[in-house]
């Protein structure tokens, strides 16, 4: 059996479970007899400072610019604050409750106010709050510090949460992995899992699986999931795919921190491809600049709604914070052809595939693609982003498009909220857009390539289906001159261009692209190690070579042989 969360640190990882009881226990609301304030008072006071001195002793040893002792540090300033615990002893003394009630009162109040705040960091830091609150109520109730114990084999925790002390003092050595059932990517938790280089599931409901201690688990932070007790098929598979990611891993390692240049000198931004963001928790060791497409259609995928405002913005915000300054960008919801979504029930249509999808379908709810364009605008905010939108074919529906990103400014800036500016693409996906890219080119800032598409529409041969692909390959002279076209109108108005199809994840065809003059290759993640070795091992100049040879090939026998005698 398994459960899926949120993965917010990469790694398969196996081990034995092990729960640690963090929930609060229930507390009892009556109001106390006069005669007990006395006592509840020096409770409170003897817990407060027996929970800051844990705090002050976990910071011991440890670098004062790292996550952990700043983490730790920010607990301990708000059980230092004197307005905080005046507010506690005066629950105790005014209102007559046990000083487990007072704290939990005074607590969940910071929180909430935490969590109406627009900022996404402040509010992530509600949960934190929450956490430090139940820690001292079992500081009151004269619970020791959290120890897990000796463990002497690989362990996998499970816990509803734990504070930044709490992860403190946890024994890494023995630790293969970490659940939790609250929190998310941006969570104090996930950036210390992240800096331990720990596997780590968040927001996973475990309960389901009735987990005792000691049941084998693997934890599949590859595709944010928990497995119980796997069987012996399914264990030897997880064991082949972690033996194979660590050799191949091994073997790569060695690009992730050089640059992606050509060995004459020649840079290549590589960029990835996301749908979410556990796939943004395995950029840092895939060695790219960042996110050159981010599917955003995906996080409808699962939901029964379509998501608010609020939630997107948050998304985004997430997203940014983790890139740290990294290329971010968004394409708008790409809906429609073979895309099914709960969420939006599509009206059935005799060839979606040449219906109403990509920016036709958010045209056509603008109400929908406001929504995402507000999102977007406010994240931006935080952290510079690029905006491209899908299926673009003439200038008259960037017009219609533009129009609305302008009516949303106007709206954020009547209701005084803050907003920041975008860098604008398409992606190019149809011959027409294409043939029309000169006339969109002015209003562009990048536009990036969908070869996936274009090949479908340029062939007419379905994507899906597989009777065709052979016959009709994504890299056929056809493409590839159009390709060179999109270049030669790019490079003649200065505007960057991007490749985010499936030719651009194929290690053969680096050297191809390089030379035909891309300044960006955006791809699958698991494929981001290998096409940065394809472009460090390239020499520039031969690949220009191999682009005009290529470009002349009017066979796919001798386009294919081109790139075959590229050695």
């Amino acid at each position: 059996m398994d459960v899926k969360g949120i993965a917010v640190s990469s790694g398969i990882s196996f081990g034995e479970a092990l729960h640690l009881a963090t929930e609060q226990r229930n507390l009892d609301y009556r109001l106390l007899p006069l005669s007990r304030i006395p006592q509840q008072l020096n409770r409170f006071d003897a817990g407060l400072k027996r929970l800051a001195q844990q705090l002050a002793d976990s910071l011991q040893g440890l670098d004062e610019h790292s996550d952990n002792y700043q983490l730790i540090e920010a607990d301990l300033l708000l059980l230092e604050d004197p307005e905080m615990a005046g507010q506690i002893r005066n629950s105790i003394r005014g209102l007559q409750f046990s000083a487990a009630v007072a704290i939990e009162r005074v607590f969940a109040h910071q929180a909430s106010e935490l969590e109406a705040m627009d900022d996404p960091y402040l509010a992530h830091r509600a949960q934190d709050v929450r956490c430090l609150g139940r820690r001292l109520i079992a500081a009151v109730d004269g619970k020791a510090a959290l120890e897990p114990g000796k463990l002497t084999r690989p362990t996998i925790i499970l816990a509803p949460d734990l504070t930044p002390a709490e992860f403190a003092v946890l024994p890494l050595d023995n630790i293969s992995g970490l659940v939790l059932k609250s929190g998310g990517y941006t969570s104090h938790t996930a950036i210390l899992a992240r800096a331990a280089g720990l596997p780590a599931l968040l927001s996973c409901n475990f309960d389901s699986l009735n987990i005792a201690n000691g049941d084998a688990l693997v934890l599949d932070a590859e595709q944010g999931c928990l497995h119980h007790q796997p069987d012996a098929e399914l264990l030897e598979q997880l064991n082949a795919r972690a033996k194979i990611e660590a050799e191949r891993r091994v073997r790569l390692e060695k690009y992730r921190e050089r640059a992606a240049m050509t060995k004459d000198g020649h840079e290549v931004s590589l960029l990835a491809n996301v749908g979410n963001l556990n796939d943004i928790t395995h950029l840092a060791k895939t060695g790219v600049d960042g996110i050159g497409l981010f599917r955003t259609e995906f996080m409808l995928m699962h939901c029964s709604e379509l998501p608010d405002e609020r939630s997107q913005y948050r998304l985004y915000c997430d997203a940014l914070h983790a890139l740290e300054g990294q290329v971010f960008t968004i394409r708008t919801m790409d809906i429609g052809a073979d895309k099914e979504l709960p969420c939006l029930p599509l009206t059935s249509e005799d060839n979606p595939a040449l219906g109403l999808r990509g920016l036709r379908y958010s045209l056509a709810h603008p109400e929908m693609l406001k929504t995402q364009l507000r999102a977007v605008l406010r994240a931006a905010n935080h952290g510079h982003i690029r905006l491209m939108f899908p299926m673009v074919n003439q200038v008259e529906e960037l017009d219609r498009v533009f129009a609305l990103l302008e009516e949303c400014k106007q709206e954020l800036i009547e209701e005084e909220r803050g907003f920041g500016e975008l860098s604008l693409g398409i992606v190019i996906e149809t011959p027409a857009a294409v043939m029309n890219l000169p006339s969109m080119l002015p209003m562009l800032d990048f536009v990036s390539i969908g070869t996936n598409d274009l090949t479908q529409y340029a062939m007419a041969a379905d994507r899906a289906n597989p009777q065709l692909t052979r016959d009709y390959p994504t890299l056929s002279p056809a493409i590839l001159r159009l390709i060179s076209m999109i270049l030669q109108s790019a490079r003649a108005q200065n505007v960057r261009v991007s490749l985010c199809g499936e030719l651009g994840s194929d290690p053969r065809l680096v050297p191809l692209l390089i030379g035909l003059g891309l300044d960006e290759l955006s791809v699958n993640t698991g494929m981001a190690l290998e096409v940065k070795a394809a472009i460090c091992e390239a020499d520039y100049q031969r690949c220009l070579l191999l682009a005009g040879q290529a470009l002349m090939a009017d066979r796919l026998e001798q386009l294919n042989q081109c790139i075959t005698n590229y050695k």
